[in-house]
């Protein structure tokens, strides 16, 4: 992001993290912040400036709304999808939350999927997620790497400048496997 003056990194986890007790009233507590997001998306975007929207989303809905809120501004929106197979999605997400630093996103992740339901929660947003990128056909995806996260984001930039040589195309595509979706207004 330092290459891209007041670019906006809006990770919905950290604005829905600044709700006091947010995990008490996760369901309200998304609302509301995806709601926040798309206010500030628009403040930025109206002002000329990029925004990443760097995580999982899995509700249609709101990557329409964000569709919209870019078409609004006269923004390009741009979707690109990191994708991991399910078996590397649980690693990671064990990974993250159990390494030696854990931020307040990771540690609210963890808590989420420590309420009922669980692994098998997440597993649910994993399909849902899948069924979302196929059924969005200008989506690019990116095959996520293990630890070669320079690799990606180069690949990230490739996606953002149109460079679909470098990114994997959704069509015809039987065996998706899946990340974390991003979009962006560049």
């Amino acid at each position: 992001m330092d290459t891209h003056p007041l670019a906006l990194n809006l990770d919905i986890d950290a604005v829905r993290g600044m709700l006091g007790g947010w995990i008490t009233q996760p369901t309200d507590a998304g609302l509301l912040a995806r709601a926040m997001a798309k206010t500030m998306a628009s403040t930025v975007l109206d002002a000329g400036h990029d925004v990443i929207v760097p995580q999982f989303l899995g509700r249609r809905q709101f990557v329409v709304d964000l569709e919209t809120v870019a078409d609004a501004s006269g923004a390009e929106f741009v979707e690109v999808a990191l994708l991991a197979t399910r078996q590397q999605m649980r690693l990671w997400f064990v990974e993250r939350s159990t390494s030696a630093i854990v931020t307040a996103t990771q540690r609210d992740a963890q808590l989420l999927v420590d309420r009922p339901g669980g692994w098998e929660a997440l597993d649910e947003m994993y399909d849902d997620f899948v069924e979302l990128v196929r059924s969005r056909p200008r989506t690019r995806t990116i095959p996520a790497r293990d630890g070669d996260t320079d690799d990606s984001y180069r690949r990230l930039e490739r996606a953002l400048a149109g460079d679909h040589g470098s990114v994997s195309s959704m069509t015809g595509r039987c065996n998706l496997p899946e990340r974390s979706a991003h979009e962006e207004s560049p």
